[in-house]
């Protein structure tokens, strides 16, 4: 079943296993969106030690400023890098991308962008089994 954000512009999509998670972005980003979607990775955060998240930007239309500079999806953002294993995006436009791709060796999260014709294999990465850590 699919949860829909406050102002539909995000909608989160079912995954197979209960740490990873999926959201669509279908609109422009409403700051009571970015902060419903900030509270499903936070609740994510508090169940289980890690997750990996898969954004798929099928109509990405931008973000409203509040949303941008949200408190609650910025805490979100820096749990997320010790909460976080894998990060795909899907359809990022071009400065997502490059931020995405400038920034993942920095980061302890393998991170991977894709364009929307490759979906289905941003799928089948996300999904891949982990090593077991010692």
């Amino acid at each position: 079943m699919t949860d829909i954000a406050p102002n539909h512009s995000i909608q989160q999509q079912p995954g197979d296993r209960p740490d990873l998670l999926i959201f669509e972005i279908v609109a422009k980003i409403t700051e009571a969106d970015i902060e419903w979607m900030a509270a499903r990775v936070q609740t994510a955060f508090d169940t289980v030690e890690t997750i990996d998240m898969l954004i798929i930007m099928r109509h990405f239309e931008g973000a409203e400023l509040g949303a941008i500079f949200d408190a609650e999806a910025m805490k979100a953002q820096m749990r997320s890098l010790r909460h976080v294993r894998r990060y795909g995006v899907v359809g990022a436009p071009f400065w997502a991308k490059a931020m995405i791709n400038l920034f993942s060796p920095l980061t302890p999260v393998e991170e991977k962008t894709f364009s929307l014709e490759e979906e289905a294999q941003a799928r089948i990465w996300i999904s891949a089994p982990h090593p077991v850590s010692p």
